[in-house]
């Protein structure tokens, strides 16, 4: 077969899609003729698209060297050269090519793909309106919407997406791309709409699965989003962006261990992607490890310096490590990156706040709110910052934004609300617990002034509380959460009482014991306990989670109490902290409590008991705080340079609880100097209690 014939035949079963046979033959005509430049450009695009890019440069810049006159191979050989990503040496291809022909359309539009890559926005659009102007395609318009979304202009960059799909509907490439900026602007339906009208043309595109899976979470439609993103997954294991939008969905779904796990996941896989690392941050904080979370961060910056949001993630690390100093710091770095971020402003509130700086707190929250009206984050934390301040009348109505924060429980039944302005005598009244078990027992004395108003109440409260809430009053019904009251006129979350009943600093309902011990329990702890010694119930640890950041005292500190003549130290630790206890210094002696004790499904009631029979409660700020408070036993509570909203500032007394004494940081983190006081007062009220 002479070589005209083997060229022809090749070319043939080329355009026919039979690379492999037409590869045969093109080398077949190149053995006979090794300066055949067209079968080596040809040979160069069958290597090009079957994924051989290395290979497709050898061989069309030989085909070039041989005959460098034409503009196909030029074309070509920038293609290859954007595959390897090597977009500077592709540009270089592609105007050499406009150099034969200055107004070629397809130069133009792929010349602005490798500019953009170059981060050339400007240039880019550029060279795509030359290719529009001269002959309008689907690429052209793709790439100038391309450039127009790299340059802020949004808007303007989905009007080119939408031209590209008016001239070829079936353009995968202007669909996807009009997605990501819908989704910018935060027009997710439509975003939605584009990722699947992508999808129906492309359904094994793990890249489209992928970003389908980030609109639904960002409409918060979790579960879909979370297919969405294990299908991506199904079809490419390998993809990084894939494992970071899974670990979004579960972090979303307060999923945090397999939220860290996907990040961690896709670093394995791409190191260098900054999105990843700065979210397994945010997810350390959430677990717990903010040193962890203050290392991932830093390695974001040092892969990408200016990365946004990053610095955000870093300060809330330095926050959890109770560093509000730097975190401020951090804070202010990112609101100079984004001035118009709520979040950034509600972030630097949060740190001021934590530094005691209330009325610039409160300054930062309004920012916020000014800029995202319907930011209810920015609200609470504005209630909380008045409600430290004191300030109930203005506190206590924003504090009803809690329940549009994320997670807020839902009223368990649809009965309108009570407000405080409807009457409540001969009606059926539903009180249901809205927060923490802590909250449970300060807030459940207002069903009290409930009753007394002619209200028939229930109560409905954690189910591990009920039997400890039922001691509030004999006439009140005490359920558990998801049991549907009997009646139900009214309803009323716990912490909205204070609001309903028109609560002040001065007006607050504080008469304890409000709640009791089991008398049978009482005994029973009395010969268990024993009456020798100064009896001093120890708690140094809260539940862990970011809410209680700060709260829990180093359980060393203890260790001077128990050098105090006749102290006996005796723990009240329950579940996390009490193992701490094993790793404990001999100088800290602290008897356990006889098992068992609170392993029931109800809480509390040993603790209850127990509490009967000391001498005095020292704890950090927990649920047994309060419970000390509700039954009337003396308690010190050891609390945070800037302590939850209930405990106030600067007094050593609480108006909610008259049997409890308040010691203080006096500054951010100085466990050291309020354990001293405490020693102090104890050695002092020992002393007393001897003579």
């Amino acid at each position: 077969m002479d070589l005209l014939t083997l060229r022809e035949r090749g070319m043939a079963l080329h355009r026919s899609g039979r690379l492999a046979e037409a590869e045969r033959l093109y080398a077949d005509v190149l053995r006979e003729d090794p300066s055949d430049y067209a079968v080596l450009h040809l040979l160069g695009i069958i290597a090009h698209a079957t994924g051989r890019h290395e290979r497709a440069v050898e061989l069309i810049g030989h085909a070039i060297a041989l005959r460098g006159g034409t503009i196909g191979p030029y074309l070509s050989l920038g293609n290859a050269l954007m595959a390897l990503g090597r977009a500077r040496e592709a540009l270089a291809a592609y105007d050499a090519a406009l150099a034969l022909q200055p107004d070629y359309p397809i130069a133009l539009s792929s010349s602005a793909v490798a500019l953009r890559e170059l981060h050339r926005p400007q240039e880019a659009l550029a060279r795509a309106e030359a290719a529009i102007a001269r002959q309008p395609s689907a690429a052209a318009y793709c790439v100038q919407g391309a450039a127009r979304g790299d340059l802020g202009s949004l808007a303007e960059a989905v009007t080119s997406f939408d031209a590209a799909i008016a001239l070829d509907p079936k353009c995968v490439e202007a669909h996807h791309s009009r997605g990501i900026v819908l989704q910018q602007l935060q027009r997710s339906e439509e975003a939605r709409a584009a990722f699947e009208s992508a999808l129906a043309l492309r359904p094994r595109s793990a890249e489209l699965w992928s970003n389908l899976g980030n609109v639904l979470r960002r409409m918060q439609r979790l579960p879909e989003a979370l297919a969405s993103c294990e299908t991506a997954l199904a079809l490419r294991p390998d993809l990084g962006l894939a494992h970071n939008n899974r670990g979004l969905v579960l972090q979303a779904l307060r999923r945090y261990e397999e939220a860290a796990a996907s990040y961690e996941r896709a670093l394995a896989l791409q190191p260098d992607l900054i999105e990843a690392c700065a979210n397994l941050g945010a997810a350390q904080c959430e677990l717990g490890r903010p040193e962890l979370a203050l290392e991932s961060c830093r390695r974001a910056l040092e892969l990408r310096p200016g990365a946004l949001g990053v610095r955000a993630n870093l300060g809330n690390a330095l926050r959890d490590l109770g560093r509000p100093a730097q975190a401020l710091a951090e804070f202010e770095l990112a609101l100079r990156e984004e001035p118009h971020s709520a979040v950034n402003h509600c972030n630097h509130g949060t740190a001021l706040f934590d530094l005691q700086r209330l009325p610039e707190a409160i300054a930062s929250y309004d920012q916020a709110i000014a800029l995202e009206p319907a930011f209810a984050q920015a609200y609470f934390n504005k209630s909380v910052a008045w409600l430290l301040a004191g300030d109930f009348a203005r506190g206590l109505p924003l504090y009803e934004s809690r329940k549009r924060v994320k997670d807020a429980r839902a009223p368990p039944t649809p009965a309108p609300q009570w407000d405080g302005a409807q009457p409540l005598a001969g009606r059926a009244l539903l009180l249901y617990a809205d927060q923490a078990l802590g909250d449970t027992i300060q807030f459940c004395r207002y069903a009290k002034l409930a009753e007394q108003q002619g209200a028939q109440v229930t109560l409905g409260v954690q189910p591990q509380l009920t039997e400890l809430i039922a001691t509030l009053s004999p006439a009140i019904r005490v359920i558990g959460l998801m049991e549907a009251p009997a009646e139900c006129e009214l309803q009323c979350a716990l912490g909205s009482l204070p609001l309903a009943f028109g609560s002040t600093l001065h007006t607050l309902p504080a008469n304890v014991p409000y709640l009791s011990a089991d008398p049978r329990r009482v005994a029973d702890w009395r010969q268990r306990l024993g009456s020798e010694g100064f009896k001093v119930g120890i708690v140094w640890q809260g539940s862990r989670n970011r809410i209680d950041v700060g709260r829990s005292v180093p359980l060393g500190l203890f260790a001077a109490l128990a050098g105090v003549p006749g102290v006996r130290l005796i723990s009240l630790q329950k579940g996390k902290g009490a193992e701490q206890l094993r790793r404990a210094s001999p100088a800290l002696r602290v008897e356990q409590l006889p098992e068992p004790w609170d392993d029931g499904a109800q809480a509390f009631l040993d603790s209850a008991a127990i509490m009967m029979h000391l001498d005095l409660l020292i704890t950090s700020d927990t649920a047994l705080a309060h419970l000390a408070g509700a039954l009337g036993v003396p308690a010190w509570v050891a609390l945070k340079y800037v302590p939850d909203w209930r405990w106030l500032l600067e007094r050593s007394d609480n108006p909610w609880y008259p049997s409890l004494r308040l010691f203080r940081q006096p500054r951010p983190g100085d466990w050291p100097a309020t354990f001293a006081d405490i020693h102090r007062e104890l050695g002092k009220l020992c002393t007393s209690f001897n003579s």
